[in-house]
């Protein structure tokens, strides 16, 4: 929750590895103007830190913020160039108001959160986000605090690994995983992410090899939620961050999943349509004044062309708002 200081690194440009997502359409809907302060609540390798600081100048200020401390180091190189207009601060995003407040920020004019996890995370072995690579079983997007997804998966009883599967990875067949990881962790601890991606594509069966995506997909996604708490409380943070924008402000949100792109939905559309009269009133009688005026009625996807040129950006979605 404090800013870190600017070294005199010379700045970095992006890592081939890493493709900020839908820059150009996140830029056009934010529409940030000079002089703006503006919050990149997820700041990762600082791609779309980077247009957005350009865009507001070197009297703006932009706040970027993530609990990865090592994100925060490639961040910091990247934007170096922009001086005391980039203050990056190691926290979790989930704490908005209380972070803001202590770099002395209590208004903004624009708010971005990505919540998807960076490529340069899921391509360290070490971090254990991939069942590509074999790396130890942690998912931790900040690695010095919570429990691991080898705890979770040694300690969740079946019944709660299989209502995690469901919930956080709509995998239909949570209930035979749940099962398979309790019996193989009673035989041997499951600490390797290739341990558990192929107890899952066996569990399965030859069947999954035949689907789109990898058999252990959804079970990865899913330890990596409950591991980072990725959907707690989003519809909260989303009010949060839409109290401290000042009217005319926008925020955007990227999700790469249904259960994130939902609850950022349906968090705008409560902000939108806060009146809570009875159908057929003539006239509001609760008081209840919407905050926001929903920008994006469908989510915007990326262009074929993007996907071609990153595939990863295949299940991005965005949406934005402005504070009225």
């Amino acid at each position: 929750m404090v800013p870190l200081a600017l070294s005199e690194d010379s700045p970095v440009t992006e890592p081939v590895a890493h493709r900020s997502v839908l820059p150009r359409e996140t830029l056009e809907l934010l529409a940030p103007c000079p002089d703006d302060v503006v919050v990149d609540a997820t700041l990762g390798a600082g791609g779309h830190a980077e247009l957005l600081l350009d865009a507001i100048g070197p009297n703006g200020r932009l706040v970027g913020i993530d609990r990865d401390a090592s994100m925060l180091e490639v961040a910091r190189r990247r934007l170096a160039r922009f001086g005391a207009a980039f203050v990056p601060v190691h926290g979790d995003h989930r704490d908005l108001k209380q972070m803001l407040l202590a770099v002395g920020v209590d208004a903004i004019d624009r708010v971005l959160f990505d919540l998807g996890v960076s490529s340069l995370q899921v391509d360290d072995p070490a971090r254990g986000f991939s069942f590509r690579t074999d790396g130890p079983l942690d998912m931790r997007m900040d690695p010095r605090t919570g429990r691991s997804a080898e705890m979770l998966v040694a300690t969740a009883s079946e019944a709660e690994l299989r209502e995690i599967l469901w919930r956080f990875g709509e995998e239909r067949r949570a209930r035979a995983i749940a099962r398979a990881i309790v019996r193989e962790r009673d035989i041997r601890p499951i600490r390797r992410t290739l341990q558990l991606a192929d107890l899952v594509a066996r569990t399965l069966g030859p069947a999954a090899r035949r689907w789109r995506i990898h058999p252990a997909t959804r079970t990865f996604q899913a330890l990596r939620i409950a591991v980072n708490g990725e959907v707690v409380d989003l519809d909260g943070l989303i009010e949060e961050a839409v109290s401290l924008l000042r009217p005319g402000g926008r925020l955007a949100a990227i999700s790469f999943h249904s259960l994130e792109d939902r609850a950022v939905k349906h968090a705008l559309k409560s902000l939108a349509d806060r009146c809570a009269c009875p159908p057929g009133m003539p006239v509001c009688g609760c008081g209840r004044q919407d905050l926001v005026r929903v920008l994006t009625p469908k989510p915007v996807r990326p262009s074929a062309d993007e996907i071609e040129r990153n595939p990863r950006a295949r299940s991005a979605k965005l949406r934005a708002a402005e504070r009225l």
